[in-house]
């Protein structure tokens, strides 16, 4: 058996796994959107102790930080509610990607500092899951998907 041969033969038989792309893509939607959601929250709920670390501990380059603190915390609440759904998917995504880097960006001076690897460790993961969604949009179980399937059939059928 050549080696295109057997690569056939197990890409067929790996084929399947295609069908969970959709649950794939919804829980990493979920999952990224409820990291932000929850710091989001967090700053809303505690909006003195939220302006104060934007005043004088986090480091948000062109923006002044009580701007900087509104900016970042409606980010943080308005892509993961629009990502959980699928809305603008790719666009949401993108949002939360540029949170996400502004967040490194502004408190690096502690997160690149032996110690806090795992923090900068989970940045990276987010960023890594944002950056497949917004590649690969937010799957066929998002508003985005529904709509698409209907733009889709509608074209099918005329």
């Amino acid at each position: 058996m050549t080696i295109a041969a057997r690569m056939a033969w197990i890409n067929a038989r790996t084929q399947p796994l295609e069908r969970f792309a959709p649950l794939l893509a919804l829980v990493t939607r979920l999952y990224v959107s409820w990291v932000f959601l929850k710091s989001g929250w967090l700053k809303l709920s505690d909006w003195d102790s939220t302006q104060f670390l934007f005043r004088e501990e986090y480091r948000v380059p062109l923006l002044p930080p009580d701007l900087a603190a509104v900016v970042g915390t409606a980010g943080e609440l308005l892509f993961p509610l629009l990502l959980i759904f699928g809305i603008c998917g790719r666009l949401s995504a993108l949002g939360l990607q540029a949170v996400n880097v502004l967040a490194v960006v502004s408190y690096s001076h502690v997160l690149l500092q032996e110690g806090f690897e795992a923090a900068i460790a989970q940045h990276y993961l987010w960023g890594f899951m944002l950056l497949v969604l917004m590649v690969y949009g937010p799957g066929r179980w998002s508003m985005d998907g529904v709509v698409s399937d209907h733009r889709f059939a509608t074209v099918a059928r005329e």
